[in-house]
């Protein structure tokens, strides 16, 4: 069954997933990462550039012929579908194909449209039987 973590108070949520990439890439894990349109994944790639050259993050869309060597794979589209490890969703609503990998990672920030919408996505989740961790990124026991 997959693992589903909420990342709370999240105040830059592309720094997040860069930081969460990073560790990935470092624990031999793969990821893909599903966000809202192609203007966040072109500010996501930007991110994941500026880092410094010794803590570069190999990272492509899904589309590119090397997405399924690359560790990090960048998509809005949900097709195709690369590998089944780790996903973050950066979508608001929860992604069809979730249950899929072996991992699920929401990231919520700060404002409370967000948080509306992840408590949707999180009541979905629960109603269907998953464990969710909660993390909050403020340090307040959830």
């Amino acid at each position: 069954m997959t693992r589903i973590e909420f990342f709370f108070n999240v105040g830059n949520k592309l720094d997040k997933v860069a930081e969460l990439s990073q560790r990935a890439v470092s624990k031999g894990r793969r990821m893909m990462v599903f966000g809202p349109d192609e203007a966040v994944l072109s500010e996501l790639e930007r991110v994941l550039w500026s880092g410094s050259a010794l803590s570069f993050v190999p990272h492509c869309r899904a589309q590119h012929p090397l997405a399924p060597e690359t560790p990090i794979v960048l998509d809005f589209k949900g097709e195709p579908l690369i590998h089944d490890d780790v996903l973050i969703n950066l979508q608001h609503q929860h992604p069809p194909f979730f249950s899929r990998f072996r991992r699920l990672i929401e990231i919520v920030g700060k404002d409370e449209a967000d948080k509306a919408q992840a408590r949707v996505r999180y009541r979905f989740y629960r109603d269907r039987g998953y464990e969710i961790r909660t993390f909050d990124e403020n340090g307040v026991a959830l």
